[in-house]
């Protein structure tokens, strides 16, 4: 009987420590999964949080500023304040209110993004000089614009403009500084340009122009001034520096994405669009007066400041109803030239003509039109546009009957008296000839710098004005300067 209560002590004690092994085996395994399951948690943090930080992506958040898109559906911009100054006030043009700008210092929105719809091979190649751009990577796509990398160019175009324009030569002051562009080859600076340099020195002796071109910007080129220089005239041609011009601005993001292809430059030409953006960027970083190279000048700018002109005006109101941007007159950083710098930038279309250049301008002005601060001046068509583009052919026309005889001295003096300028509309009026009698050929008479040269050269001009019979019946009509009549026909014969 003893012997089976002890054996049968002897079992529950087995029993006890077997469940109580059992119990601290099972808590063991339980507590080496939590422990797994712990570091298995931190390690899935660590992962997480490496992942964010290697494809964190940066959003650009907008200034302190909204940018004034356009809301216009046409292009054919309508204002309530399109009010115009007479020329006959512009003595006072500096204190003349039509539209006033008040503006904080521009900001910039570097990261600014521009995507591309489609690709189009209607290109130019330009220099871009500030950046040293490495080997692209993961890009299957050519960049669209050709990029000659130099991070040195930047201060030699920075070093040429500020000696020529301080620069002393010939005991003359630059006075006035004048702008223009010029994105076609050397060969195409024909006559006609050569004769818009004459009226711009005829008129602004002590003026200094620089042409931004880099087919000017070369040993030929400067064959093709030298005549203006041995004169001791003041010009140059400069290859232009898209990124110094444009540092700090808007269209720094926008010329970025240029050279790396990523902008649709569409059908219309992609030189004429940069022209657009060049001759806005010159005027914003240096101030003065851009020209156009279709644009003879009669008079002087001496007292313009600050100044765009009309092209056509509205018959009932009398109000502008499109500016023009072939000649501009503006101070350094003037707040309306960065608006339209970011008009560029902001809504750049390639496929519609005129889009980023004159209905650029008329856009901008007629938003901010009103708005208090200094000022700026819109003068009447007259003043640089005295014969709009579908008319220019009747400036190159003589006397054809005796109304129309009556009819081109009226308007020869009209222009003479109040017009600044004139634009001959290059692209409709290229091909057309300077007839004998005509409004043009006496304004080339009034404006020449070399007029002895010209009137040197002389030729019978013979018309062949009827064919009969087989014969041809020649008519000398009078003895005229050959050269001078060539000027404006876009031909050399």
């Amino acid at each position: 009987m003893d012997g089976l209560i002890c054996d049968k002590h002897k079992n529950a004690v087995k029993t006890r420590i077997f469940n109580s092994n059992l119990f601290h085996h099972c808590c063991f395994q339980l507590t080496e999964r939590s422990l797994y399951a712990i570091v298995s948690c931190f390690l899935l943090f660590l992962l997480a949080y490496n992942s964010s930080t290697v494809f964190y992506v940066q959003v650009p958040v907008p200034a302190n500023y909204s940018p004034e898109i356009s809301t216009l559906s046409s292009e054919n911009v309508a204002g309530k304040s399109r009010k115009l100054v007479s020329l006959s006030s512009s003595a006072k043009l500096s204190s003349s209110v039509v539209y006033a700008v008040k503006e904080e210092t521009p900001l910039v929105k570097p990261n600014t993004q521009f995507t591309i719809s489609r690709k189009n091979p209607n290109l130019v190649g330009f220099t871009y000089d500030s950046v040293d751009y490495g080997p692209k990577r993961r890009r299957k796509k050519k960049s669209l614009v050709k990029v000659v990398p130099s991070g040195v160019k930047i201060n030699v175009f920075s070093m040429r403009m500020k000696e020529f324009f301080g620069s002393k030569l010939s005991n003359s002051s630059c006075k006035f500084r004048f702008f223009m562009t010029w994105i076609s080859s050397i060969e195409s600076f024909g006559e006609r340009e050569q004769f818009v340099l004459e009226s711009l020195f005829k008129a602004h002796p002590n003026g200094c122009l620089v042409i931004m071109s880099t087919s000017m910007d070369s040993p030929k080129g400067m064959q093709v001034l030298n005549p203006f220089l041995e004169k001791g005239l003041r010009v140059t041609a400069i290859s232009p520096d898209y990124v110094y011009l444009f540092k700090n601005t808007i269209a720094q993001a926008w010329i970025d994405s240029l050279m790396k292809g990523n902008i649709d430059t569409g059908e219309v030409s992609l030189g004429q669009n940069l022209s657009n953006l060049l001759r806005l960027g010159l005027l914003y970083k240096f101030g003065g007066i851009y020209l156009d190279t279709d644009v003879i000048v009669l008079k002087s700018f001496g007292k313009l400041r600050n100044v765009i002109g009309a092209q056509t005006i509205d018959v009932e109101t009398r109000n502008w109803s499109r500016l023009n941007n072939a000649v501009m007159i503006f101070d350094k950083r003037h707040p309306l030239l960065y608006k339209f710098i970011e008009e560029f930038a902001l809504t750049f279309d390639g496929n519609k003509w005129g889009h980023n250049g004159p209905y650029l301008v008329s856009r901008v002005v007629s938003r901010v039109g009103g708005r208090d601060g200094y000022n700026f001046t819109v003068l009447p068509p007259m003043a640089f546009y005295p014969v709009d583009w579908n008319r220019i052919g009747s400036l190159f026309l003589g006397p054809k009957n005796e109304t129309h005889s009556k009819w081109l001295p009226l308007k020869l003096k009209q222009i003479q008296s109040e017009s600044l300028a004139v634009h001959l509309w290059n692209k409709q009026s290229r091909e057309l000839e300077v007839e004998e009698g005509s409004i043009i050929q006496h304004i080339l008479s009034d404006c020449c710098v070399f007029c002895n040269s010209h009137s040197s050269k002389l030729s019978i001009c013979l018309v062949y004005s009827q064919l009969k019979n087989d014969q041809i019946i020649a008519s000398i009509i009078l003895y005229i300067p050959l050269k001078r009549m060539n000027i404006m026909d876009g031909k050399r014969r």
